[in-house]
Order: structure tokens, then sequence, then C-alpha cells
């Protein structure tokens, strides 16, 4: 079965599909790698990846690229739901036989029923981790015996066991080796990342509990789930074959310094190659890891700072202290690596008051780039629950009156 991995048309400067973990719309050209639909595409031997943002391509341009395609591989987003349903129903209509069409990714990993029920057009939905899933459609296996599977037969909805998380993460393909066969890599840019870039996953879940984190509580688990060093290290090496002039390597783990053992193994094995590398942090490695990080070649780290309140800090469950977080932040800046610092709000007990706090916090830790983002309460996730136990979600927009059009805008997100 040929299969078609698809990160499917989205809304105009809209970032919310692929590996993002929260949806926007910006102002800057800016894409993550669809590396889930990479490391799934790397198994199905006749396969392409598709990212049609990325591309700049619409919904004609997709049409025409899927009629070589047996199976369609949607990977969507909550906020870009409808308007991928609204593609999986076209593809379905204008494909010169019957596709299957499947739906990937968080949203319909929690709600697997509501997706299959929104169209027709939608066979299936592979929950969780989709790797062996769609492996095992492409391969022919009966669906009834696919595990992580919910799927449409006879007008009913059938929803399989789930399929346990992937514990050798070793036996995956390389993610670089689809990028370079599948996407144009000068189409990928972070604005605090060198360009060009490479993203790389050494590792899937984390152990933090933070309430409104989408993908430990939806998709990849909460335990750390790791790549070798030497498997790591390997494909680093292959990054630099296949793109040899690329810029920066980012690990974009959940939380790349959860496991500091493994991250010291990882600086003496990456030192050698002398690359320049990024990644993702929280706000309490010791002082002697960041210098060994600094040391091997790393350039900068993604902190999720979220607050300057203390109170918010204890309900999100973030797990770190604004002493820590400034202590981890002076370290950093004395061992010249930079901070790309991310806030957030609108969590659970913001006001006015807290919103200052954080606005004074952000100045005195003095990050070298910041990115502050509206909270977003994505169903699966504690923040979501709490939502609708403290009664939040509401009508926030009505219909405004014609004399309002005229000075009124809609808002770009929810």
């Amino acid at each position: 079965m040929k299969v078609l991995f698809l990160n499917p048309p989205a809304y105009k400067n809209f970032d919310g599909g692929a590996g993002s973990r929260y949806q926007a719309t910006r102002e800057v050209s800016s894409f993550w790698y669809p590396t889930w639909l990479c490391y799934s595409a790397g198994l199905v031997k006749e396969s392409r990846v598709l990212d049609a943002p990325a591309d700049h391509l619409g919904l004609e341009d997709v049409v025409e690229i899927a009629k070589d395609y047996d199976a369609i591989v949607i990977y969507t987003s909550t906020p870009s739901f409808k308007k991928d349903v609204e593609t999986a129903r076209v593809l379905k209509e204008t494909h010169p036989s019957n596709p299957i069409i499947g739906m990937v990714g968080p949203h319909p990993s929690v709600l697997a029923e509501e997706t299959l029920q929104a169209s027709p057009a939608i066979d299936f939905v592979a929950r969780r981790e989709f790797d062996y899933t769609i492996l095992e459609i492409a391969e022919g296996k009966p669906w009834d015996k696919i595990k992580g599977l919910s799927y449409q037969k006879d007008g009913k909805i059938y929803h399989n066991e789930d399929r346990e998380f992937i514990q050798d993460l070793d036996s995956l393909p390389f993610t670089t080796t689809i990028y370079h066969r599948d996407l144009h890599y000068r189409h990928y840019n972070i604005p605090y990342l060198l360009y060009p870039y490479i993203s790389i996953y050494t590792g899937r879940g984390c152990p933090a509990r933070c309430i409104y984190c989408l993908w430990p509580q939806t998709f990849s688990g909460h335990r750390y789930r790791t790549r070798s060093v030497d498997n790591v290290i390997a494909e680093v090496k292959n990054t630099l074959k296949l793109f040899p002039d690329v810029a920066e390597i980012f690990f974009d783990d959940d939380t790349f310094t959860a496991n500091e053992e493994r991250v010291l193994e990882f600086c003496d094995n990456v030192k050698p190659l002398n690359i320049t590398w990024s990644t993702t942090s929280r706000a309490n490695v010791r002082y002697e890891t960041l210098r060994k990080m600094k040391d091997s070649g790393l350039r900068l780290l993604v902190v999720g700072y979220e607050t300057g309140n203390p109170r918010i800090l204890k309900t999100i469950k973030k797990g770190i202290t604004l002493d820590q977080a400034r202590k981890f932040t002076r370290n950093c800046k004395e061992l010249g690596i930079q901070i790309h610092g991310t806030f957030i709000l609108g969590l659970p007990e913001e006001n006015h008051q807290t919103i200052k706090d954080s606005i004074k916090f952000a100045c005195e830790i003095d990050p070298d780039t910041i990115q502050v983002s509206l909270a977003s309460a994505y169903p699966g996730t504690e923040f979501y629950r709490m939502c609708e136990e403290r009664g939040y979600f509401c009508l926030l927009y009505t219909s405004p009156s014609p004399r309002d059009l005229s000075t009124s805008r809609m808002p770009s997100s929810a």
C-alpha cells in the first residue's frame, strides 16, 4: 500500500501541526519539521511525507499529489481540526479510487470517537504513537487485530486496545533520512535557531506534570524513553552527511535535560563532532552539567519559565521555584549559554497583578529572546479538565453588527 503522510494545508501564517507543541498565528515565517510523520514514513516502504504549509501548497496541489496513493494519513490538531476534516472530505471525493484516510495526532488520540463521527471520509484514527499502527495498516493486517486503532466499518465505530509505548526507540528509522528524501529543509526556519537548522528527537515522553502541556498527557506519556547515545550520535553524523551546510542541530525532546546522567554521556560523544547544537531544558540544571553542555557545543536552551508568580507555578505543577530559575539563568549567562525564555499568559489564577509579576520577572532574568503565548486548554490535559470543572468555557465572541464589522477584526485564535 502506498501511503501519503500529510501535514495538511493550514490557515495563513498558522503553525500548529507537524511537531509543534502549541498552535499560533505569527508575524514571521516559522515551521517545525513534521518529525512524527517522518518516523512513520520511514517504516513504510512506499511512502511520502508532504508538508503542505511549509511548502506553501494549497488544497488543489495536495489533491493532485494524493491521487497516486492508496492511503492518506493526516496529522491534525485541535485548532485546525474542522479545516482538516474538510480536507479529508475533498481528498476522498476527488480521488480516482477510494483511498483509506486516517487521522493522527494528540487531538484524535483523545477524541477518537468524535473524530470518526466528524465525517464518513475519515476511515480510521491511529491513537497515540502511530508508527507501527500505520505500518500494520500498510502491510494489510486485519484492522480488528491492530492495536491503537479506532475505525469505522459498516456504519459502526470500533476501538481496539491501546498500543504499548515504544520502548526500543533505537529500532526506529532516522527521520533525517526522510527529511532529505521528502522535505525542502530550507523551508524550515525558527527565528531563535541558526539557519538552516535540523530538528531531531532523542527521546519521547516527559516526567514533568505541568497541567497545560499537550504531548505527555495525550500522546507520548510521562515516562522519558530515550534512544541510546550511540544511536543519536549516528543520526547526527547522518545529518552532517545529508545536510553539510546545516548551521545548528536542535534536539527537540520535551525536556532534553530530564536525565542529566545521559546528558553528560551525550556531551562526551558529541564534542568531537564539533557541531553547534541547542535543546530544551527546565530551569533546574546543575552548573557543572551546563558547563559541560556548553563545552560540547551547546549554543542555546529553550526554557519554559511560564510565569513570574509563585502561586501560579504551584497551580500548574511546574516543579520549579522562581529562585531556582534565577540561579539557573545566572549560571547560563556566566557560561555564555543563550536562553530563549518562554512565558504563558492566562494560566489558572491569572490577573492583572500576576501578569505584572511575569513582566517584572522576565525583565529581571533578561533572556536573550522571549516568547509569550496565550494559555490554551487542549482536550486530554489536566488544564482542560480544570477549565471544565471551574466553568471557564463560555462563548467568548458574539457576532458583531454590520456596523461593527467595519471597525473590528475577528480574533486570530481562541
